[in-house]
């Protein structure tokens, strides 16, 4: 467990690891692959402490997101009880602590919109390398990503309507995906291909498991030898397109509606989530 005074440093990190592979480029890497890459608390504060580091490298031009094992992400870890005095938060909400749903989107809003808004933009490019399943939450640390490679056996879903609330936090289905798949893929909670992905928009490049790695940091080599303030510009400019259409107000509204979902389920179940959810995500994980 890493507290706020270990997390800057990188030899404390246990669920994230940060590579040098080659001149001009930080590969960050999701390594906690015995819990199929599953976000905590330590997890998301490890993983901006190494966005920051490569962030405010001048050498560094282009930023990897890779993860261990057979999978890129399983989304969220809802076992994660970590308090968030253990960390130095970065976002100015506070009351984490307050009961109800004040202290509830408190705690959302740092840990899940604020850090994803953050390392959408950082001011270098990103690239996600992903492989097998990307989950709910796993879909947030790809998608604020500026290029996305994937595997062949690449699998993209986002099933937590299911558990009586719109989606991921980080609610960009339409941006990605489009308007009308952006909706069956959360009314069914049915996964995207990485063939899919490609068609939609969503991914840049599909190769083999085999070839992702190599492919993936040759690719982030070539943009590492563009200047930086060519790059910086560059990303600014299309970000700032994609403002102008509305996307910072849409996420925020989609926010606002997660929390009308939890503070309906806590009314009515007791807890933040419909617990039949749980059931039929699982019987659908099983089939897929």
């Amino acid at each position: 467990m890493a507290n706020a005074n270990q997390i800057d440093d990188p030899t404390s990190w246990e669920h994230v690891r940060y590579e040098e592979p080659t001149e001009g480029v930080a590969r960050i890497v999701l390594a906690r692959a015995e819990a199929r890459n599953a976000q905590g608390r330590q997890m998301t504060y490890e993983l901006n402490a190494a966005f920051g580091r490569a962030a405010m490298d001048d050498t560094v031009r282009c930023i990897v997101l890779a993860a261990d094992g057979p999978h890129f992400s399983s989304g969220h870890d809802l076992r994660d009880r970590e308090p968030m005095e253990s960390f130095e938060t970065i976002g100015t909400w506070g009351g984490f602590g307050l009961p109800g749903a004040e202290g509830h989107m408190a705690v959302e809003q740092e840990i899940y919109l604020g850090m994803c808004w953050r390392w959408r933009n950082l001011p270098k490019p990103t690239i996600a390398e992903v492989q097998g399943k990307v989950i709910a939450g796993g879909l947030m640390l790809m998608w604020v990503c500026d290029l996305v490679i994937a595997s062949e056996d690449a699998q993209f879903s986002d099933p937590v309507v299911a558990f009586g609330v719109n989606g991921v936090e980080y609610f960009a289905h339409p941006w990605e995906v489009g308007v009308r798949k952006a909706k069956e893929m959360l009314f069914t909670g049915d996964a995207i291909s990485a063939e899919e992905g490609k068609a939609l928009g969503m991914v840049n490049h599909v190769v083999s498991r085999e070839a992702l790695p190599e492919f993936t940091l040759e690719l982030a080599g070539r943009i590492a030898q563009r200047p930086s303030m060519g790059l910086k510009l560059a990303k600014q400019s299309v970000n700032q397109a994609q403002d102008a259409q509305g996307f910072w107000q849409a996420l925020q509204a989609a926010m606002s509606l997660q929390q009308l979902g939890h503070s309906h389920n806590a009314q009515v179940h007791g807890m933040p989530v419909d617990p039949a959810g749980v059931k039929l995500i699982r019987e659908q994980a099983k089939k897929s």
